[in-house]
């Protein structure tokens, strides 16, 4: 399989996002952890919030354990752990010139078997937790005269596919940013959306489809006009695009990056 995936270590860094402080939640694993490291290698200040705290230490580990880099561990579902961390985020970097909203999942299965609880569940990880995490931080980038706020969404927020709790919760989210958008932008607060498609990341469902059913990977594969998945390194490119000055033209905006994909799931439509 072709692959796109870059190593960022093995690139020279431009230093775009030198003193910049930024917060990252559901940043120790997968995309997040894409997010951080770059974020990191190009001269931020970085907190990231994840709800296992061995995970957060295996990635400040590995990262040589970096003072530009404050965490906590907290499930971003309980509003005052999420509001609480902002603001000490915010302390411990002197301040905050961006946020990017990673955390996010779904519960339950069909509609039939999908419980209350798995809706409400679904739509605090997804709305829920993008709205503290704005409320709380806007305040504090906009004593610093402004700043970018990333969410990351799905192609499943519009292109249909189960679950519905989730795909309900992620097209609240692309109408959410354009809401804030609009609500800060007069505060210099710029808010937009990425919607990565199905992402390859080592461990998770796709890959696990690869390595144990290649011939239901092969025809999943099928959905991207270029037939290979989204890697999270591409999307966390255009991620930092976002937060940076390059982008200050752009706000209420969902940018996908999904390399063209078709349905989101093998199910279709």
């Amino acid at each position: 399989m072709a692959s796109a995936k870059r190593e960022y270590g093995s690139r020279a860094a431009t230093g775009r996002f030198r003193g910049r402080r930024i917060v990252v939640t559901g940043g120790s694993r997968g995309l997040g952890e894409c997010v951080v490291r770059l974020l990191l290698s190009e001269g931020a200040h970085v907190a990231v919030c994840a709800r296992k705290p061995e995970a957060l230490e295996a990635l400040r580990s590995s990262l040589g354990s970096p003072n530009e880099l404050f965490t906590r561990s907290l499930d971003v579902t309980e509003a005052e752990l999420l509001e609480r961390f902002v603001d000490e985020a915010a302390s411990a970097l002197g301040g905050l010139d961006g946020a990017v909203a990673c955390a996010g999942g779904a519960r339950g299965r069909g509609i039939a078997e999908a419980t209350p609880q798995d809706w409400s569940a679904t739509w605090e990880m997804n709305v829920g937790h993008v709205a503290r995490l704005v409320a709380a931080g806007s305040p504090h980038l906009r004593s610093a005269g402004g700043g970018s706020i990333v969410v990351v969404a799905s192609v499943s927020g519009w292109k249909p596919g189960p679950q519905a709790q989730y795909g309900a919760a992620k097209a609240a989210q692309i109408h959410m940013v354009s809401s804030l958008a609009r609500e800060l932008g007069s505060d210099g607060i710029r808010v937009n959306a990425v919607s990565p498609g199905s992402m390859l990341i080592p461990g998770k469902r796709w890959d696990r489809m690869r390595r144990e059913d290649p011939a239901a990977f092969d025809r999943f594969r099928a959905e991207f006009p270029g037939g290979d998945l989204v890697h999270p390194e591409e999307v966390a490119d255009v991620i930092a695009f976002l937060l940076s000055e390059e982008s200050r033209g752009v706000t209420g905006v969902n940018l996908p990056v999904d390399k063209g994909q078709n349905a989101p799931t093998p199910e279709g439509y």
